[in-house]
């Protein structure tokens, strides 16, 4: 995949892929610049930050359930455990966070809790680079079988993932350019028009809609499995999380 996207866009290095569609389109990075100085939606990720630090009944917070103070430590998700035979996301993570302790866990696709929760914790990891593992044969088949979603067309369009974020990345969709599949991962959540949160998930949830299909719901085992493949295609690129998009 690397090698394609070196093909289509010769010159540009891999790191540039983080910045998705504005990597080529000076105009739109330089608008994303100026917006990123003063963003609109820093409210929310402050409300993140005040979830994140605020203490549970018995005095513990959601940095105590993580490594190393909870920095840098996202872009290790996700993860497939082998107890369980699942792969892990980051907001899984956190749901059990909250479970261990005595808490009532979020609904994935909630903007109000999981969403502002993450908009703020994944900045922790602004930086890091991406390390997910494939590593054995139960992992390699949660990885296989989020590849197949991604190629695998659905829906009244007839559309995969790969049709948009493989095949016709760098193109205009009428006055949109397509990004490439490498590097989307290391951004979410991201803010579209000023201050409209999406998790990764949700973003997923929309393109099926847009493919014409009912959407899976958010933290469903096939979206976990999709995005361990997907973010497993950023290894080594930088996490910026909960930026701006048009």
């Amino acid at each position: 995949m690397v090698e394609l996207f070196k093909g289509k866009f010769p010159g540009l290095a891999l790191d540039e892929y983080v910045n998705g569609a504005l990597m080529v389109s000076p105009d739109a990075k330089a608008q994303f610049d100026s917006i990123m100085e003063f963003p609109p939606f820093q409210g929310e990720i402050d409300r993140g930050r005040m979830l994140w630090e605020k203490p549970f009944p018995n005095g513990r917070t959601f940095s105590g359930c993580f490594p190393n103070g909870s920095r840098n430590i996202a872009g290790n998700f996700p993860y497939f455990d082998t107890a369980s035979a699942k792969v892990v996301t980051f907001e899984m993570a956190i749901n059990r966070c909250l479970r261990e302790n005595g808490e009532r866990e979020f609904e994935y696709g909630d903007k109000e809790t999981m969403g502002v929760l993450t908009a703020y914790a994944r900045t922790l990891s602004d930086g890091m680079r991406v390390n997910v593992v494939v590593d054995g044969p139960a992992a390699q088949r949660r990885y296989q079988a989020g590849r197949s979603f991604y190629f695998r067309r659905i829906g009244q369009l007839n559309l995969a993932c790969a049709s948009c974020h493989v095949t016709y990345a760098g193109n205009h969709f009428r006055d949109e350019i397509i990004s490439p599949a490498i590097g989307q991962t290391t951004h979410f959540p991201v803010f579209r028009a000023g201050d409209d949160l999406h998790t990764l998930h949700m973003r997923y949830r929309r393109c099926m809609e847009a493919m014409r299909v009912v959407p899976l719901p958010a933290g469903s085992r096939e979206f976990n499995d999709l995005e361990y493949f997907h973010s497993y295609l950023s290894n080594g690129l930088p996490m910026r999380s909960s930026v701006y998009r048009k």
